[in-house]
């Protein structure tokens, strides 16, 4: 598995730099029009990529979100899109939503865009698709690739142990979301991509191997999670959607998203919510041997049997400072259950979830278990 290679191939700078030295990167945009879109907690990160474009004579503009974490909806889109009417160049500088911020925006525009990355918190970096929020409903969108993903390792490392934390949730669920896919192919004839898949799986188990140096936020650690972080981008792009990417656990975590938003409370970190979602359906696949027989169970356990188990997850995530029970996330318990029950039709994908709730497994029993080990 050769990141560069892979960069090459999909087109994207993926640079490793610091200070705001990324000379490739600073090649790329001589003398355009850089729009550099920023919040308020990324605006002080900013400045040393915003210092070398200028020291080189490149004309900066600047789309502030003045807040602590917008949401990417129409209005911020709209915004983004506006300011970038002028530029050559669109630069995030931040992660998950600014990043797909930039990534529609420019889009929109047909003009490039990058993101010099603020912390290995989710994989959407190097996706040819971006989630977006239009009319209360978590949609995915077309979008474009990146072309420059900046990375400086000491601002990553430096990043909350949470937003790291993040990252591996969101890079541990593949190891479900693979398995949805191969499940669903197994039991519905649903193509599947064995080289989108293969890639993933790669770097999902160079980065779980990683695990303790990442804790201790050591360079390797950090470089492995951003290297799977990234491969996930280039496997969805391979597989043509978000399928190596994204199963019920991504669903759970869009139905919650939802429902922050209805009611009007701040929406936790993308791969916080994933990790939640991922030990769910690690429960899901390890108890499917005590469920009704199903057509095609043979196949299906084997898979099952293969997961990481549910605790092992779970003692990663507290060891990053993430949730392991819903309830500290302030969603009500009710809104848990449905969840449960009905976020496996966020997505026209066959998952764990739609095993259970659509083959009669998802009974009050299996709720009340399931509230029980994660509420």
């Amino acid at each position: 598995m050769d990141i560069s290679a892979l960069s090459e191939k999909y087109g994207v700078n993926a640079e490793w730099g610091a200070g705001g030295n990324f000379p490739v990167f600073l090649r790329r945009v001589e003398k355009k029009r850089v729009l550099v879109i920023t919040d308020r907690h990324t605006m002080p990160m900013s400045r040393p990529i915003v210092s070398a474009l200028e020291g080189q004579g490149n004309p900066v503009e600047l789309c502030h979100f003045d807040c602590d974490g917008p949401v990417a909806d129409e209005a911020t889109v709209a915004r983004a899109r506006a300011a970038g009417e002028g530029a050559d160049y669109l630069l995030a500088v931040g992660a998950g939503t600014l990043n797909d911020v930039a990534k529609y925006a420019g889009f929109l525009l047909g003009k490039p865009s990058g993101v010099f990355a603020t912390a290995p918190s989710m994989d959407g970096f190097t996706s040819g698709v971006t989630p977006l929020i239009e009319n209360g409903f978590k949609i995915t969108k077309n979008a474009q690739v990146a072309q420059d993903v900046l990375m400086d390792p000491a601002v990553l490392a430096a990043a909350p142990s949470v937003m790291i934390g993040a990252g591996v949730g969101d890079i541990l669920a593949k190891y479900c979301c693979l398995t949805d896919w191969r499940m669903s192919s197994l039991l519905t004839g649903e193509p599947y991509n064995r080289e989108a898949a293969d890639l993933m799986d790669e770097a999902v188990r160079a980065c779980d191997a990683s695990i303790p140096s990442l804790i201790a936020k050591e360079k390797e650690g950090v470089e492995k999670l951003m290297n799977a972080l990234l491969i996930s981008g280039y496997a969805m792009v391979i597989a043509g959607n978000s399928r190596p990417a994204s199963g019920a656990e991504h669903h759970m975590s869009h139905f919650l998203e939802m429902d922050f938003l209805r009611r009007g409370k701040p929406i936790p970190l993308h791969g916080v919510k994933v990790g939640l979602g991922t030990t769910v359906s690690l429960y899901l696949y390890h108890t499917l041997r005590s469920r009704p027989h199903f057509a095609g169970e043979e196949d299906v356990l084997p898979l099952a049997d293969a997961l990481p188990s549910v605790e092992s997850v779970q003692q990663t995530l507290a060891a990053l400072g993430c949730p392991t029970h819903f309830s500290a996330l302030g969603v009500p318990a009710e809104t848990v259950r449905t969840m449960f029950r009905e976020a496996y039709k966020i997505r026209d994908r066959f998952t764990v979830l739609t095993l259970y709730c659509t083959y009669g497994f998802m009974t009050e029993r299996v709720l009340d278990e399931l509230m029980e080990a994660f509420y």
